[in-house]
């Protein structure tokens, strides 16, 4: 028989299988000789206590009958007819991705255009980036295959399951090669050394299938007609059409969204956050989480996630990498952009995390001193404040950096700490670089932030500026039922890029979606 067991055991009996089946044949009244193996099939960190840290686990346990291996489910990708409808995905980041892959399970041929390179040739531009500062606009941290989520910290996670199945996510990440490990864990995470790998075999499925990935083809114009696009034109003035159109380009599109509220096509301004990135030792958020002095070896690095209302804004943390590395992320030159990302095994010796405020209309239009609200606001205020910190850090896409405390305290940093972001960092007054709004907002917060987890108001915590690619500064509407953009009928907006997702998986559950609504229109031709 199978029998579902929930154990809750210390972090090195967790990581004992001997122990685990004794624990399991004791819970289930069986002898041990009857257990012949489990799964597992979910497993969490409960650190409430301050006596000790537990590992929750849900097992299914085999009795009485063979141990059979977790199937790696492999969901059904046949080459596509030959007559098949078409569908071009401007942008190979995990909403356009997931959605050709849905669509090839759907018999529809996929074409993707992206603007950057490959991850291998990708990889190379980053690495000028990051030694002689020098930004490819169209290959970076942000653009290329696999999108900002490539280089990101590859966390599997997302609140919101409106969009389809989360499960089918996961186990396509798992049938092109991520560990069984993200299928149970509470927080799966990837990590940005093995994504790359993942997100090259994705793509060799969909052209074994019959689809077409086109990298270096960035889309600079839309030609329509009857309220409908009628082809796409490339920068090396290549001509492209289909049956339908996928716009996930992500949300640092900027030349795409500009062109096309130069073409008159419906974009809105959307809030989104600024601030900037919180690096500490890894070792303080270790002790102050595990409420020890030395994290044990079966734990692994502590994270934290921080949100708190200052003066009825709100101030959060996004993205927290622990064990991780700060990179940039800027996607042109004059603008500098900091994200974080962490590797599989998070094993870095600092701990990061974008600490960001709220921004609304009614801020850029202070900012600007402007009385008028138009779809390019928040994309414009967005870029300013990277200019500003580019200009600040010194060029090359060194970093403005301060203290913390000293930051709260409106004191220049003599020096800074040893930081994990490679073009370096630069003693700043991030006063000169953030809206007076949003230092206002982050000086009250992480203080009342040093009240919740010990030890992280310190001055061995650096801020670096800026975090801005939080989300998208543009909304692209699209008609609730069709989910077509309200102008034209075949253009589909997707993912960060719109406005309708915010991380790996929801964008990938978004591409997932547009590509099933696109399936019942063609049924209904």
């Amino acid at each position: 028989m199978q029998k579902q067991i929930t154990l809750k055991l210390k972090p090195e009996e967790a990581a004992n299988s001997a122990v685990v089946q004794e624990m399991i044949a004791q819970s289930a009244g069986v002898s041990l000789a009857t257990l012949s193996g489990y799964r597992t099939l979910k497993q969490s960190i409960d650190a409430r206590s301050r006596q000790q840290v537990w590992i929750n686990l849900t097992l299914q346990a085999f009795i009485n009958e063979p141990f059979v291996e977790r199937e790696r489910i492999s969901i059904p990708l046949s080459p596509i007819n030959a007559k098949a409808k078409t569908v071009i995905i401007i942008g190979a980041g995990p909403a356009g991705l997931f959605a050709a892959l849905e669509l090839i399970e759907l018999g529809i041929k996929p074409i993707i255009l992206e603007r950057g390179k490959d991850v291998k040739a990708r990889r190379r531009d980053l690495a000028v980036l990051n030694k002689e500062g020098i930004i490819n606009p169209d290959s970076n941290y942000c653009f290329g295959e696999g999108g900002a989520g490539t280089y990101s910290d590859g966390k599997l996670y997302t609140r919101s399951s409106k969009r389809g199945s989360i499960d089918k996510v996961l186990q396509l990440f798992y049938q092109f090669g991520a560990e069984e490990k993200i299928l149970y864990q509470s927080h799966p995470h990837i990590g940005t050394n093995k994504l790359p790998q993942i997100i090259s075999a994705m793509r060799e499925q969909i052209i074994a299938a019959g689809g077409e990935v086109h990298f270096e083809t960035k889309v600079t114009n839309f030609v329509t007609k009857q309220d409908a696009i009628h082809e796409l034109i490339t920068a090396n003035g290549n001509r492209f059409s289909a049956d339908a159109y996928i716009l996930a380009t992500g949300h640092s599109a900027r030349d795409i969204f500009r062109l096309l509220h130069q073409k008159n096509i419906l974009i809105e301004a959307k809030p989104f956050a600024l601030g900037v990135r919180i690096e500490h030792p890894q070792s303080i958020i270790d002790a102050a989480q595990y409420h020890c002095d030395l994290r044990g070896k079966y734990l692994p690095p502590a994270s934290y996630s921080l949100v708190e209302q200052v003066k009825q804004r709100g101030v959060f943390s996004f993205c927290m990498c622990p064990g991780g590395i700060i990179a940039t992320a800027s996607t042109d030159p004059g603008e500098l952009v900091v994200n974080g990302w962490s590797p599989s095994k998070r094993n870095n010796p600092f701990a990061n995390s974008g600490m960001v405020v709220q921004v609304a209309e009614t801020d850029a239009l202070k900012y600007f001193k402007k009385s008028s609200v138009d779809p390019l606001l928040l994309m414009d205020f967005q870029q300013s404040v990277e200019q500003k910190a580019y200009h600040a850090g010194g060029g090359k896409f060194v970093a403005p950096a301060q203290r913390m405390v000293d930051f709260c305290n409106n004191k220049p940093s003599s020096n800074l700490p040893d930081c994990s972001y490679l073009p370096g960092l630069a003693a700043a007054n991030l006063k000169e670089v953030l809206p007076n709004f949003i230092q206002e907002s982050l000086q009250g917060a992480l203080k009342m932030f040093g009240a919740k987890i010990k030890g992280y108001y310190t001055n061995d915590a650096v801020l670096v500026a800026t975090e801005s690619r939080t989300s998208s500064p543009i909304r692209i509407p699209r008609n609730t039922e069709t989910l077509t953009h309200p102008q034209l009928n075949n253009l589909y907006p997707c993912g960060e890029g719109a406005g309708y997702a915010g991380g790996i998986v929801s964008a990938a559950m978004d591409g997932q979606r547009l590509a099933r609504q696109i399936h019942l229109f063609f049924l209904r031709l």
